[in-house]
């Protein structure tokens, strides 16, 4: 038993005072007996022992008396020891996708917001974090209608991130009871490495489980077979429980232009074919209709009218090859001599390739190094006749390359890297037995660029990247047959295609973007992405290039969607944003994996388990009742007790 107002114990000396005057009341007389008065001296004596009994009694409750009104005023309670400390309590809320989920014909996020309402108590203060949202030392008044308004979102943070966070709302004082209140479903993906900075904190963990796990997905699209006149979309869904079929739409904008059925295999996976036309500019949704989250029952796509890639050669050879390479439904391809070119046209450019210039002249040099470094791609096949100091001079500013001596004698080309970025979803698999291209004489390179094709004898036949590609031999009939190789068209061709980045179909949000545009800037000039329905506008990073704007996206948008890429008021381009689909999976964390001080499956049994270690029983009210009673039995002893 506890004391709210232990100092007024000290008012149990005040039981003295009784004690002292009932001895006073019991000081003995001398007796002086008479002779004739026998009979009368028998009942004085008993009417003296009597009288003694009774003031014991009366001494007794009004010692009881005046002790329970000492108790109560001290006010006595008993109490855990951690009710009567100051209380941190810090709530974790997780509004990812996947509390989306059903439970009872309602969101799991929605019971979750309702139920912490109706048990938080009204005036308690404390701080509560989402994915995305912070609300610190805070009343329940002050954020209940931004809780009932609270959206999911495509953030999820681990078990690390979580911990992290809510100690940054605690303070360093070590007399407090520190409670972090975890609420979520658990999906597998927050799982982590879990490492606490503090060991102080008390962790209450609430599962909220949907009632049925049922999930069907909108995975990805893509372009399969496509000819002049029809592109083939190939759509990917998936399921977590075993599902028949479900019906899928694909509008382009709000018009619904094709309708099908997806049937699922044994693997829980769908594909899905659309046929549209290859001419027609599709701001496309793909959606269905599913019970489970809402947010993968559609994908945005768009398929923009083709921007053609601005290529330029200038030779001092054949450049047919180029020319049935960068054809014109896909490039802007015009050739020059060394002698006709006028320099400027250069930085209009997308891509320039050098063919066999036996000279690069110092003019020429300054101005490619110029245009390499505002985005342009550049391309050099040397001449046999090749000036070494000339090219040396130029490569210098790429790769630290240089050529460094020429070696006269045939080799084969053999060797392949598959895996840079150049034959990115060019090749279906590594081809090892094709026909060996050759050549008769080539120059010697020294540059840290990766190597793309290489020689029998490991020397490199093709360096580069990031937009700069150096041959080191030439290509004409003379001296090589790669011309004829089947090689030849998807590494020009792929080139040309990466000099220029266009748009995927879509984009996925929360991972790093880069597009470029092929739009000439004024100076003050900037472009801006807005949703489509106009409610949404933001500038994106961007750099102005002399043939192009690239544009770059990490924190915006947030939202999917089809976005408008805008100049001066006007559409230039569309994009389209999704969200990450890692939410549809369903699986959820070992709840006996996780290390806390208590689990619960509802808000509500958490509340009422933390308000009963944090409950006062207080018992002054009972001293009082029993002050009462003993002054109702001292007037009963007074009144009957003779």
């Amino acid at each position: 038993m506890q004391f709210k107002h232990p100092e007024l114990l000290w008012a149990l000396l005040l039981l003295l005072i009784p004690v002292f005057i009932h001895l006073f009341q019991l000081r003995r007389f001398k007796k002086t007996p008479f002779t004739n008065v026998k009979l009368l001296q028998k009942v004085v004596s008993e009417s003296r022992r009597s009288n003694t009994i009774k003031k014991w009694l009366l001494l007794a409750t009004r010692l009881l008396l005046l002790f329970a009104l000492v108790l109560a005023f001290a006010q006595p309670f008993f109490a855990k020891k951690t009710a009567l400390a100051k209380k941190e309590t810090v709530i974790y809320l997780d509004n990812s996708f996947s509390m989306e989920a059903k439970t009872d014909n309602e969101t799991l996020l929605k019971t979750g917001v309702q139920e912490l309402i109706k048990s938080i108590p009204k005036d308690n203060v404390f701080s509560l974090f989402t994915n995305g949202k912070v609300f610190r030392d805070v009343r329940l008044r002050d954020i209940q209608n931004d809780l009932l308004s609270l959206k999911s979102t495509s953030k999820q943070l681990d078990f690390n991130e979580i911990t992290l966070k809510a100690n940054t709302f605690f303070s360093n004082s070590e007399n407090t009871v520190k409670d972090l209140i975890l609420i979520s479903d658990f999906q597998q993906r927050m799982q982590s490495i879990h490492t606490d900075s503090t060991n102080k904190v008390q962790k209450h963990v609430v599962q909220l489980s949907p009632d049925v796990l049922e999930n069907v997905s909108v995975d990805t699209v893509y372009i399969g077979d496509s000819s002049p006149e029809n592109i083939e979309l190939i759509t990917e869904l998936s399921t977590t429980e075993k599902k028949e079929s479900i019906p899928v739409s694909l509008y382009n904008d709000d018009k619904l232009i094709a309708k099908t059925s997806a049937t699922f295999g044994d693997n829980k996976k769908a594909t899905v074919l659309f046929s549209i036309s290859a001419k027609e500019v599709i701001n496309g949704k793909i959606e269905i209709s599913d019970t489970g989250l809402s947010y993968d029952n559609k994908l945005y796509f768009n398929i923009n009218e083709k921007e053609k890639i601005k290529a330029l050669a200038i030779n001092e050879a054949n450049d047919d090859y180029l020319s049935r390479i960068f054809t014109n439904d896909e490039f802007s391809f015009s050739t020059y001599t060394l002698n006709n070119l006028n320099y400027s046209l250069l930085e209009t450019q997308n891509i320039v390739v050098l063919n066999e210039l036996n000279v690069i002249p110092d003019a020429l040099q300054n101005v490619l190094k110029s245009f390499v470094s505002n985005g342009g791609s550049l391309v050099v096949v040397p001449s046999k006749e090749a000036d070494m100091n000339s090219y040396n001079n130029l490569f210098n500013a790429f790769f630290s390359t240089m050529y460094t001596e020429v070696t006269r004698a045939e080799r084969n080309i053999t060797d392949i890297a598959f895996s840079h970025p150049l034959y990115t979803n060019v090749f279906e698999k590594e081809v090892t037995n094709f026909q060996y291209p050759k050549v008769s004489e080539y120059f010697k390179i020294r540059s840290i660029a990766p190597k793309i094709i290489s020689f029998q004898d490991k020397d490199a036949f093709l360096v580069g990247g990031d937009g700069i590609y150096i041959f080191t031999a030439s290509i004409t009939n003379e001296n090589s047959n790669f011309k004829n190789s089947p090689l030849i068209v998807p590494t020009f061709y792929s080139m040309g295609v990466n000099s220029l980045k266009l748009p995927k179909l879509y984009s996925v949000l929360g991972t790093k973007i880069s597009l470029d545009v092929s739009s000439t800037l004024s100076k003050d000039n900037i472009l801006k992405v807005a949703a489509k329905n106009k409610d949404y506008e933001f500038i994106p990073q961007q750099r102005s290039f002399a043939n192009k704007v690239s544009l770059s996206f990490y924190e915006n948008p947030t939202m999917d969607g089809i976005y408008h890429i805008v100049d001066n008021g006007e559409i230039i381009k569309n994009i389209s944003f999704n969200h990450q689909k890692n939410e549809s999976e369903l699986t959820y964390l070992n709840m006996g994996t996780i290390q806390a001080t208590t689990k619960q499956s509802s808000i509500a049994s958490l509340f009422e388990a933390m308000e009963k270690d944090n409950r006062v029983t207080e018992l002054w009210k009972w001293f009082v009742i029993l002050a009462l009673l003993f002054m109702v039995v001292e007037i009963l002893i007074q009144k009957y007790l003779k």
